[in-house]
């Protein structure tokens, strides 16, 4: 079987176990987003939303109205591209300069990710802040990599993206509805360059399940993540009640969402954010397809003022989503640790 680099070791509190120990009778909910034409039926997927959020801080949907064939099409040119030659993946390689194209060395808290990625973003170039420091004004522009095979590659990607975009706003009005605020209360934080970004994920398969993972345990720093996920599993969540992690089992043609530190915030700890983390398999490869929602650079997150009084303070200080997104991707590509930069930071003393 060989050895296993150790870069890819997790702790050995963090190794999964490969059989767990109880059959899993708990499973995030699944909601069907079909029945939103009628009022009643609408106050009843709003309450469920509501519920998952609070609970699990995870939900899958279904008849959500992403075309099935625009979703068989990404998973198709995802697979092409992942097959390509190394030399041919490392043109469209993503650097120090531009964080976006093709990457085969992330790292989720100093341990690496088995697994390589391709990222672009929903706008085709964006504005973010040159660095991180708070009084520095400059921004750069990030711009997508695209790589020349297979010829159909952006054209494909960019439909899907304004295909999955469209459910996340329908998504974040429904949990808007559920803090009982205006359906649109949040869409004007993703106007006026959005730095949303859609990733390919490829995890090979894996000798060493016992020892690696094809992501380590991580909240999602952004509003929401709409995943799309093949039938082989990996996904597990970290069950609020007992901190147990759960296998998400793979539902056909739906969505897995979860909310992000954002929408933590903006509920102010309403809804949290979860951990979650991928195991690897030894026989089969696995792709998903994650839709990060995140908001414009210059947007300030903070809890909703119409969701505090005196009884509820409010628990974090504002803080700005571009110096954010600017420490946050500094740091992963220099493999600092990235808990150093993490909500928390900005919460409020009691």
């Amino acid at each position: 079987m060989g050895e296993i680099d150790p870069a890819f070791i997790q702790a050995t509190d963090q190794r999964p176990k490969l059989k767990p120990t109880n059959p899993v009778a708990d499973e995030i909910p699944i909601i069907d987003l079909s029945v939103l034409s009628s009022p009643d039926e609408t106050r009843k997927v709003v309450s469920e939303i509501g519920h998952a959020c609070k609970n699990w801080g995870f939900f899958q949907v279904i008849n959500h109205g992403v075309p099935l064939e625009l979703a068989r099409k990404i998973e198709e040119v995802a697979k092409t591209f992942f097959g390509l030659p190394a030399e041919e993946k490392k043109k469209v390689k993503r650097d120090v300069v531009n964080a976006l194209g093709y990457h085969d060395g992330e790292n989720t808290k100093n341990v690496r990710d088995w697994k390589e990625v391709f990222d672009f973003l929903v706008e085709d170039e964006t504005l973010v802040p040159a660095s991180p420091e708070p009084d520095d004004k400059e921004l750069r522009k990030l711009t997508n990599q695209w790589p020349q095979y297979p010829p159909e590659f952006r054209e494909v990607c960019q439909e899907y993206a304004r295909a999955v975009e469209k459910l996340a706003y329908k998504l974040l009005g429904l949990i808007a509805l559920g803090l009982d605020q205006p359906e649109n209360r949040f869409n004007d934080y993703f106007k006026d360059q959005q730095t949303s970004m859609v990733r390919f994920n490829h995890y090979p398969p894996c000798p060493f399940p016992h020892l690696a993972l094809g992501v380590g345990r991580h909240k999602d720093a952004g509003a929401l993540t709409v995943l799309a996920q093949d039938d082989v599993g990996g996904l597990e969540v970290k069950r609020k009640s007992d901190g147990e992690w759960i296998p998400v089992t793979p539902t056909p043609n739906a969505y897995i969402i979860n909310v992000g530190d954002i929408v933590q915030v903006w509920s102010n700890d309403k809804y949290e954010s979860v951990e979650h983390r991928v195991v690897v398999n030894s026989e089969k490869e696995r792709f998903s397809v994650p839709f990060f929602f995140f908001p414009a650079h210059h947007v300030m997150v903070k809890p909703l003022e119409e969701l505090l009084s005196d009884e509820n303070p409010a628990k974090y200080r504002e803080y700005n989503w571009g110096k954010f997104y600017a420490a946050r991707n500094r740091s992963d590509f220099k493999k600092q640790e990235v808990e150093n930069i993490q909500i928390h930071h900005f919460r409020l003393p009691e």
